[in-house]
């Protein structure tokens, strides 16, 4: 039986079966018995019968007394002589068959005379048919009702797993104020199931909550140092400093940019995918990446490269602009850091973006592994720990879009994201 049936299906398929080998067997066992019973009875009886007619009858040279289901014959006397059908019959009891008649034979040899009687048994045959079909049929009704009464035994068993299930997958079983489950059961394997969901919903719940905790307490605690770096950088700005001194305070206000964005990605990723749009302003594609070509463009020239920005068609949809942005950021960053000469292309179109370069590329066998947390590329270089693509794929999971890596045809690399079924559909910034 296979182990990937349903629970009750398999319940139901056991109760049959054992159902029917015991009802087999006592079928068998009652058939057995009915033939045994027979050979043992008409042995005994046409062997008395037999024994009477050798010592009353022939003895005294008188012709067998017999009714008038019932046939004498010798070997050796010519009156008596058996026909053909019955001269070569085993000594003892044996049933011979004769077209549609049946006929029960005894032959018994005495002194070199082999004596044998014949009884009609056609009554008794009928009987006996009759007898074989009721079996059959109580057989056939037991195993019906077996599987009757083992449909219904399976669903009173699996209607507290049922019930359980049920209840286990709502989702406001996750919420503080759900009922416990455990008290709800008896004590048996169901209750001591629900018990132990009730313990590791306990744990989870605690676990949710040290999450929300400090998803908070980073959102406030983070938010205000960098709010100040923000700050003093503008103030910063305003004064007369020398080219290098400002070119350090442009990197220090651009990695507090990043790190903002960076938190409240982390927040984002933190919080239910349900409740994201409640906190989320919808944006365009366009406008998500305009920002971000905007924002690496300097970058990206001034290490020689060319930044080009294609639109291959028009995206109507809206999206997170947070989590759209570091998706963007971190495919440019990365096309920017492996790249020594040529492009970084950023090409837009209809519900997708792919990010492109002119690179070394990306291994065939490392393209699945490059998406997992701590691995780099082939010549990793710069101070990355190789967390940027992985963050792009959980990024890409949790919005339900999709991610791939291809080599182009000249040995660069391309990302494609695929912007599927994540349209935000609330507030809206053109």
């Amino acid at each position: 039986m296979s182990s990937k049936q349903p629970f009750a299906r398999r319940i139901l398929i056991s109760f049959v079966l054992m159902t029917t080998l015991v009802s087999g067997v006592f079928s068998l066992s009652i058939v057995a018995v009915v033939h045994f019973i027979e050979d043992h009875l008409i042995t005994l009886e046409l062997g008395h019968e037999l024994e009477e007619i050798l010592r009353d009858d022939l003895m005294f040279g008188k012709a067998p007394r017999l009714d008038s289901s019932t046939r004498f014959y010798a070997s050796t006397l010519p009156e008596y002589l058996p026909p053909k059908e019955f001269a070569s019959l085993p000594l003892g009891f044996s049933e011979v068959l004769k077209g549609p008649e049946a006929y029960y034979a005894f032959s018994q040899e005495v002194d070199g005379t082999v004596y044998t009687l014949i009884q009609e048994q056609h009554g008794f045959e009928a009987r006996e048919h009759v007898l074989f079909n009721v079996v059959l049929a109580g057989f056939l009704l037991t195993v019906i009702g077996a599987w009757g009464l083992g449909l219904l035994v399976a669903r009173k068993v699996m209607a507290p797993v049922a019930r359980l299930a049920r209840q286990v997958s709502h989702r406001d079983q996750l919420l503080s104020l759900a009922p416990a489950l455990g008290p709800q059961y008896p004590d048996d394997e169901v209750g001591q199931l629900a018990a132990a969901f009730d313990s590791t919903l306990g744990q989870v719940r605690m676990a949710l909550e040290r999450e929300r905790l400090f998803t908070s307490d980073v959102s406030h605690e983070l938010r205000t140092p960098l709010m100040i770096i923000a700050s003093s950088c503008e103030l910063l700005a305003e004064s007369s400093l020398g080219t290098k001194e400002r070119e350090h305070l442009i990197r220090i206000s651009r990695a507090s940019e990043e790190m903002n964005d960076l938190v409240q990605t982390f927040l984002q990723l933190a919080r239910d995918k349900s409740d994201e749009t409640l906190c989320a302003t919808a944006c365009r594609l366009a406008t998500v990446a305009d920002e971000q070509i905007e924002r690496w463009k300097e970058s990206i020239n001034s290490k020689g490269l060319t930044l080009q920005y294609l639109q291959e068609g028009r995206d109507r949809g809206f999206y997170n602009p947070t989590l759209l942005a570091v998706v963007i950021s971190n495919l440019l960053r990365n096309a920017l850091h492996y790249t020594d000469e040529g492009f970084v292309r950023l090409v837009l179109e209809d519900g997708a973006l792919r990010v492109e370069d002119s690179g070394k590329g990306i291994p065939l066998d490392q393209q699945e592994r490059i998406f997992q947390p701590f691995v780099r590329g082939p010549g990793a270089r710069g101070e990355g720990h190789g967390l940027g693509l992985s963050l792009v794929k959980r990024i890409c999971t949790k919005q339900g879009w999709s991610i791939s890596v291809t080599t182009l045809s000249d040995g660069g690399t391309c990302f494609r994201v695929l912007l599927g079924g994540s349209s935000l559909k609330l507030s809206t910034k053109s």
